[in-house]
């Protein structure tokens, strides 16, 4: 494969979610490591719902379809979410094959693209603590800590 001057893939093209992607991308999840925490919100239900609000901030990174002979297959994903205020990230993943070739970068910096074109001004994610080398991975590309507590609280039936 080719790779421009900073060894990106350049037969990776970045689009839109659609339901149809929905098994291969939750297989990538599932075999993405133990940074992706799958639950409740993950389902194909959940996820159809989330499309409605946002589709255009779930995003996969493909193989190039121009390119027959490959199977383009899901190598990558990104979800942000906008409320209006604030932004935030959920499920990067690239498939581990592909790691370490400015895949996770372009899933990123489109994402932020269009949370910024929102109108969004801020953006959060979260990463476990134990997981230093994705806390590396997104300092280098600009994000920073925050000393805070998480809470959660399920407020409807899994």
């Amino acid at each position: 494969m080719r790779k421009d001057a900073k060894g990106r893939e350049k037969d990776t093209v970045i689009r839109e979610f659609t339901l149809d992607d929905y098994d291969a991308v939750y297989a990538l999840w599932q075999n993405a490591g133990p940074g992706i925490g799958l639950g409740f919100a993950d389902t194909r239900e959940a996820i159809a719902k989330k499309l409605l609000r946002d589709p255009d901030l779930f995003l996969v990174a493909v193989d190039d379809d121009s390119h027959p002979e490959r199977s383009r297959r899901i190598i990558g994903t990104v979800i942000g979410g906008f409320d209006g205020r604030r932004g935030l990230i959920y499920h990067l993943a690239v498939e581990h094959a592909y790691r370490k070739r400015g895949i996770g970068r372009m899933l990123m910096a489109e994402v932020e693209q269009r949370l910024k074109a929102k109108g969004c001004q801020r953006c959060y994610l979260l990463v476990k603590h134990d997981a230093q080398d994705v806390i590396e991975f997104y300092r280098k590309s600009g994000w920073d800590t925050s000393d805070v507590t998480i809470m959660g609280k399920t407020l409807g039936k899994r």
